[in-house]
């Protein structure tokens, strides 16, 4: 671990931060040991400070901030999966100055370029075998009630994993506030134990064609359709918040938890990056260090935890 005095050495200049493009080899700065100050560049590679104490306004240049007691926890991460983790860092960083549609398009395309990873075909090893089953009833519920819509996310026995085709009906469910403007609210929530437990994993490596499937990310956009109601849009989550369970309800303009709710973000233990729009909208509610932190950890976070942060707006029992 290095001191601040040594980090801004070494990133006083363009060179020095070129050096510094091992996705294996994050910089770790030890906050307690001083201050971070003067102008420097941004190293390709992750910049993780460790502070014992709550720092009020974190230098720019971290990537990470945490805890001694965290650390070793965060630099295996790393090791396990370097490279996912290097990619999700710089695009927080640009996604963090990027416009929605801007960071929806950046983070696509890094998600597929790390689709055929070293990284992501490892974990594809280990993976679930796909069910080799479809859907039966409606995945998604609409009801009507005066001026408001309620939109129930209804894979109930897969905990309303996000597969493809129930993200093709709830864009498709999501189009109809946009061209109906009598419909004035808009509910989104899950029905079963959980709002949603993230992507089918059963689904998980089938996007042989990256570029295609960036190409469909971009025209089947949940995430899109959802920030473009945002003042319109409530969503009611509990259960497991995982992956897009988190990532989509971040775009919405209210958050409602209930008190078993619980938010995690693990796609880089699988050497990827969230890639349901979660590199904006969580970034936008929670800040880049936080957001780097539930990524590239994979812990749970509570529903109470979640409020501090602003993850969501309010939680009930």
């Amino acid at each position: 671990m290095m001191k601040p005095s040594d980090l801004v050495r070494l990133l006083s200049t363009e060179a020095g931060a070129e050096s510094c493009g091992d996705p294996s080899s994050p910089l770790v700065v030890d906050l307690d040991a001083g201050e971070i100050a003067g102008d420097i560049c941004q190293p390709a590679c992750p910049v993780i400070g460790v502070a014992s104490r709550p720092i009020e306004r974190p230098p720019m240049v971290l990537d990470l901030l945490v805890q001694p007691q965290d650390l070793d926890e965060v630099k295996a991460a790393v090791a396990a999966n370097p490279v996912a983790v290097s990619v999700l860092t710089g695009l927080l960083r640009h996604n963090e100055r990027a416009s929605v549609r801007g960071g929806l398009f950046a983070e696509s395309l890094a998600y597929s370029s790390l689709q055929h990873g070293a990284e992501f075909e490892c974990w594809l090893e280990t993976a679930p075998p796909s069910a080799g089953e479809r859907d039966t009833g409606p995945l998604v519920l609409l009801e009507r009630e005066d001026d408001r819509l309620t939109i129930t996310l209804n894979r109930p026995d897969k905990h309303n994993a996000f597969s493809a085709d129930l993200r093709d009906a709830l864009c498709e469910a999501l189009h109809l506030p946009l061209t109906d403007a009598t419909i004035e609210q808009v509910v989104i929530d899950g029905a079963g134990r959980s709002f949603c437990a993230g992507g089918d994993l059963t689904e998980f490596g089938e996007a042989r064609d990256s570029a295609v499937a960036h190409l469909t990310r971009m025209t089947r956009s949940a995430a899109w359709l959802m920030h473009r109601l945002r003042e319109r849009l409530t969503v009611d989550v509990h259960g497991a918040c995982i992956g897009a369970g988190i990532e989509l309800p971040a775009y919405a303009g209210r958050i409602v938890a209930r008190d078993d709710a619980f938010f995690q973000l693990p796609e880089v233990s699988m050497g990827l990056i969230p890639g349901a729009g979660g590199t904006v909208s969580v970034l936008a509610r929670i800040g880049r260090l936080r957001c780097a932190f539930m990524a590239v950890t994979g812990r749970r976070v509570g529903a109470e935890q979640a409020l501090r942060w602003g993850l969501v707006d309010e939680v009930r029992s």
